[in-house]
């Protein structure tokens, strides 16, 4: 039923400033631009899927709940959006499963440059249902546009996206079994605690337990992100000269990478660049 991974939201208070610190990650320019339902929003679309900023915009209910969450949580990852090419399908699955979800809706808006507009269809799973991570399910009349690379050495696509859990067997039957994600890796180690790859179209979603880091055993957090670079050492002098603190570059625990650490420059949301330099099953 789930197709790949359309899209993750980042919740940030000042958009045109999450704008730029992206825009300089990426070295892309956004690829779409609309404002609405209470928000200010901005797209990246990559080779494999889409990033959304969104900050609170204006003063109505939509907006404040936006604001009640960055209050609570701050800048950072709030949820995160699964590709279906049916969606009618996937909301029967979600029911059968007791997942709660939404009465599917039909939704369209208009990019503020070039006025294109985009439709789809969405569901959102119940969040009491999904270990407390917001889940949505998306349905697109047709893809968005890509950004433009705007630099050398630019991020090409998603390669992971990071998901904390205080109970991984809580965690895998939620991704796993319910949702339909085929389980490509589950590894312990004493030093990082214990992993497990799913995949989802080319990305993979990473669960990860990390003992006494995470103490509730009801609720999961949406952590980090891993973007795929074609050149690390390139992407790492490209960054620091435009003033982002990135660490060195080092081996990755997954086979056949390299990767470093971003220390500033993406509005809390903890973030590794990987380069694979061989293939890694």
């Amino acid at each position: 039923m789930i197709s790949g991974l359309d899209h993750v939201v980042v919740l940030v208070h000042d958009i045109a400033a999450a704008t730029s610190a992206y825009q300089t990650l990426f070295a892309r320019t956004p690829a779409w631009r609309n404002s609405g339902d209470g928000a200010e929003r901005v797209l990246f679309t990559l080779d494999n899927m889409t990033l959304e900023l969104m900050s609170p915009d204006g003063d109505g209910a939509p907006a404040e709940r936006i604001r009640a969450v960055l209050a609570e949580q701050g800048e950072g990852l709030a949820s995160i959006c699964f590709a279906t090419r049916d969606i009618a399908k996937m909301h029967r699955r979600l029911e059968r499963l007791a997942l709660k979800p939404e009465p599917v809706a039909q939704a369209e808006n208009h990019d503020a440059t070039s006025g294109a507009t985009l439709s789809w269809q969405r569901t959102r799973a119940a969040t009491a249902a999904t270990r407390g991570v917001r889940l949505f399910f998306l349905e697109l009349a047709k893809e968005r546009p890509l950004s433009v690379r705007s630099a050398t050495a630019s991020i090409t696509a998603l390669d992971h996206v990071v998901i904390a859990t205080a109970d991984p067997e809580a965690a895998a039957a939620l991704y796993g079994a319910r949702l339909g994600l085929d389980m490509a890796l589950d590894r312990s180690h004493p030093e990082w605690g214990r992993l497990m790859f799913f995949r989802c179209g080319d990305i993979i979603v990473e669960i990860v337990h990390r003992p006494g880091k995470d103490a509730d055993p009801r609720h999961d957090r949406l952590w980090g992100l891993s973007w795929r670079v074609a050149d690390i050492d390139a992407t790492r002098a490209r960054l620091a000269t435009a003033g982002v603190e990135v660490s060195d570059v080092r081996t990755g625990r997954k086979p056949g990478t390299r990767v470093l650490t971003l220390r500033s420059g993406s509005c809390g949301v903890p973030t590794l660049l990987v380069e694979r330099t061989a293939r890694a099953e």
